[in-house]
């Protein structure tokens, strides 16, 4: 049970990473598939939901647990699915909640930053880890004033992107 427990930990930590990699490298620093859609979600906050990425990661997830059962590679999986679930849960109510404690204030002044008053540094949602590591995440006077800047920003209010997951993306009948 402790070595599940260890490597479903170690899936979530190998999510954060992946977060990093796609938010950072994919979405900001190089011309790749995440650019157009990423910049979708910069200029309208409204789209937050990585519809694309639900369907395959779930039905891998079945597959693999019907295929498999509770494997290491699945209790990692598990993990990594866990994570990418926070990470979509987090970044919604970053964008359309007020936040309901210390972390998710800080979380969510962390990301408006990202989106309004610097959009090369602070990339982690979930997590500032991966920023600390690889020097882009702001700090001191920068990130003072960067808060103070975004801290009286509400919520957003009306529609996400949820339907489109919801429905699959099938357009409503008239």
């Amino acid at each position: 049970m402790v070595d599940r427990l260890a490597i479903f930990l170690v899936g979530l930590l190998a999510w954060s990473f992946a977060e990093y990699v796609i938010h950072a490298w994919l979405s900001h620093s190089f011309n790749t598939f995440a650019k157009p859609l990423h910049d979708v979600h910069h200029r309208d906050p409204h789209a937050v939901f990585a519809i694309r990425a639900w369907i395959p990661i779930v039905l891998t997830w079945l597959g693999g647990f019907a295929l498999f059962g509770w494997t290491p590679g699945m209790v990692f999986y598990t993990g990594m699915a866990t994570g990418f679930t926070l990470y979509e849960i987090i970044h919604y109510r970053v964008h359309f909640a007020l936040p309901s404690g210390r972390l998710e204030t800080a979380l969510r002044m962390r990301h408006l930053v990202h989106h309004y008053r610097g959009s090369a540094a602070c990339f982690g949602v979930t997590s500032a880890l991966w920023d600390l590591i690889f020097g882009t995440e702001m700090t001191g006077v920068e990130l003072k004033r960067g808060i103070e800047a975004v801290s009286a920003t509400p919520p957003l209010v009306g529609k996400t992107n949820l339907r489109r997951l919801l429905d699959f993306g099938i357009p409503a009948r008239r």
